[in-house]
């Protein structure tokens, strides 16, 4: 089933709002299960519970969705090997990067989102003549809040890195939200 890209742009600002959505709860409910000592087990039902209810309130909303990231797949699954390689290591190196730099992982996340998001902006543009911009804003935001990351984690939060944690996912929420809030209201 062939969509308008007006279709599929509406379908992924309501596919990036809710990922905002999941991401912001889910910090705020994982850091209030951090703090009340909570067993680290219940992370996964928290992230899980809140994914469930958040996705199936708009069940039906997300057909088109998942059709329009299926084609944004099949998209993606002609290009070279070469450029299938760069994009999965923007997507992928700055997570993996974590493992071995957890100090920095509040910058490394919000990286990863920046740089995954325009690698693959930039690819779908080039090969594939879509215009993604949405995909380009949450990208380009994600990168623009790690220096605010930064500056605040090194005045404000020293005694508290948990916090700056908390600070880099709810800034990656707000990517998200920034993203599909353009696709959203974009006329074309």
């Amino acid at each position: 089933m062939t969509h308008s890209i007006l279709q599929i742009r509406r379908a992924f600002g309501i596919f990036f709002i809710n990922i905002a959505i999941l991401i912001f709860s889910g910090s705020i409910v994982s850091e209030i299960a951090f703090r009340n000592d909570v067993p680290l087990y219940y992370y996964v039902m928290i992230w899980i519970i809140i994914s469930s209810l958040i996705f199936g309130l708009q069940f039906r909303k997300f057909k088109l969705v998942f059709s329009s990231i299926c084609q944004r797949m099949i998209n993606s699954a002609k290009w070279s090997l070469q450029i299938k390689i760069i994009n999965g290591f923007c997507w992928a190196l700055p997570f993996a990067l974590i493992a071995f730099f957890p100090e920095f992982s509040q910058y490394l996340l919000l990286l990863g989102i920046g740089l995954g998001n325009i690698s693959t902006f930039v690819f779908m543009n080039k090969f594939n003549g879509l215009n993604n911009k949405e995909q380009l804003l949450v990208g380009i935001t994600s990168l623009a809040l790690i220096f605010p990351a930064f500056e605040i984690d090194s005045s404000f939060f020293l005694e508290n890195p948990d916090i700056a944690i908390l600070l880099s996912r709810l800034f990656i929420a707000a990517s998200y939200a920034i993203g599909g809030i353009y696709a959203l209201y974009q006329k074309d």
